[in-house]
């Protein structure tokens, strides 16, 4: 496939730009980019080891029984343009110096621009005894489809006792989730009218609610206002499923009957196994503004893959790809890079009995006040609960198969963060 380079009407080889993940950052890339290179311009492929593209925001809602997974996964190669090629395979390691990509079957493709999408994953064997005889019987996940349909099950069953949430550590993969879970329990708890034989914690790594202060202080004192125990500084070191014991390094503990588990994130493991390419944990090292990586100049990174000091969210990867395919194609035309990305997220936060936060930031900036997305008109407001901010957030699926994955703009929101309308309000 890769050597069999299309010529365009000049007679010149097509550009080969490979993409390593079929996940929210790989596919929107692969879309944008086909709509900037026609198909004798540049030769895009998709690589990735299955088939399955996952909306995971909707994972946060199947535990509750509002969602179930089968609505929210859909075949990776049918969200991709027509004239994008899709591999299915995995990923043994990527040669930076040679520009190769070395397929598990011994393949290598050769590249002109690599763009690294492998996301994060999920590594409970990580925290000791976290997958023992208690894993998916009193310990779950949620950020899988197995996971939070077996912890479905789970609440259902659930009468009473010590449900604990916890986040062993950061980064993980949207840091507003875990938060949302307690919110929801508290709703579906008070539903099934056992809140108040429930003991509900959320215990972090952090010193606070969230890493940003003032959006913290705002999730705290929601905590707080549901009765909802919050313990912070607290590194997860093991589960001990059989006492109901969650173990810190410095030897606290704390009991549930229930534990609601945000386990250990990595990298990808190929990018363990590519020399140069990733940090300790896997991530790979990013320029914050352009987006290329440390390893070599013709290699790029999105999402939840790059090292990078903001949230690992759908909406960071959404701002990120407009930066990365005019970044692309400046480095094509032998242009320079532009520093457009800001580190700008948005993240709407589910706080239960249908209503809403929504928090805007960026690198610098911290969560304000204000509306969403038009300057004064909008129709969301920020850092308030609302129903309309719910009922964004459950439109925000349709958004993200019609709008957000095809490579399309939406009308209104802006790669940057605008502060005017914030300031103003």
């Amino acid at each position: 496939m890769t050597e069999r380079r299309p010529l365009d009407e000049r007679g010149v080889m097509a550009q080969r730009i490979l993409i390593l993940g079929g996940g929210t950052g790989g596919t929107i890339m692969a879309n944008r980019l086909r709509r900037i290179y026609a198909h004798d311009e540049a030769e895009i492929t998709v690589v990735d080891r299955d088939d399955s593209h996952v909306y995971q925001p909707g994972l946060l809602f199947v535990p509750f029984g509002l969602a179930d997974t089968e609505h929210l996964i859909r075949p990776r190669h049918r969200q991709l343009h027509r004239d994008v090629h899709y591999l299915q395979a995995d990923v043994d390691h990527i040669d930076t110096a040679a520009s190769e990509v070395h397929l598990g079957h011994g393949v290598a493709l050769g590249y002109d621009v690599l763009i690294v999408a492998t996301g994060a994953r999920l590594v409970p064997e990580e925290t000791q005894g976290m997958t023992g005889d208690c894993w998916l019987e009193t310990v779950f996940p949620f950020y899988t489809p197995e996971g939070a349909t077996a912890l479905a099950g789970a609440l259902e069953r659930f009468e009473g006792g010590r449900l604990v949430v916890n986040v062993v550590d950061m980064p993980i993969k949207c840091p507003v989730a875990p938060l949302e879970f307690a919110f929801l329990a508290d709703w579906y708890l008070t539903e099934r009218g056992i809140r108040d034989r429930t003991e509900l914690l959320y215990v972090t790594p952090l010193d606070g609610a969230f890493t940003k202060p003032v959006a913290a202080q705002l999730l705290a004192g929601l905590l707080d206002s549901k009765g909802i125990g919050l313990v912070t500084e607290f590194n997860a070191g093991s589960v001990d499923g059989r006492r109901g014991m969650l173990c810190s390094y410095d030897e606290r503990e704390e009991a549930f009957d229930l534990l609601v588990t945000v386990p250990l994130h990595a990298g990808a493991e190929c990018i363990d196994r590519s020399p140069g390419l990733g940090d300790d944990t896997g991530f790979v090292p990013t320029d914050p503004s352009t987006l290329q990586t440390k390893a070599a100049d013709n290699v790029f990174a999105i999402g939840d893959a790059t090292n990078l000091p903001t949230s690992k969210a759908g909406s960071v990867t959404h701002f990120e790809a407009e930066t990365l395919a005019a970044n692309i194609k400046r480095f094509l035309a032998g242009q320079p890079l532009e520093g457009s990305f800001d580190g700008h997220a948005n993240c709407f936060v589910e706080t239960g009995f249908h209503k809403a936060l929504l928090i805007d930031f960026n690198y610098d900036l911290e969560p304000l006040p204000g509306r969403y997305p038009l300057e004064h008109l909008g129709p969301l407001p920020l850092l308030r609960e609302s129903r309309g901010n719910h009922l964004a957030k459950l439109l925000f699926q349709w958004i993200y198969w019609h709008a957000l994955l095809p490579g399309r703009d939406i009308p209104g929101i802006s790669p940057q963060l605008h502060t005017l309308a914030k300031e103003d309000a």
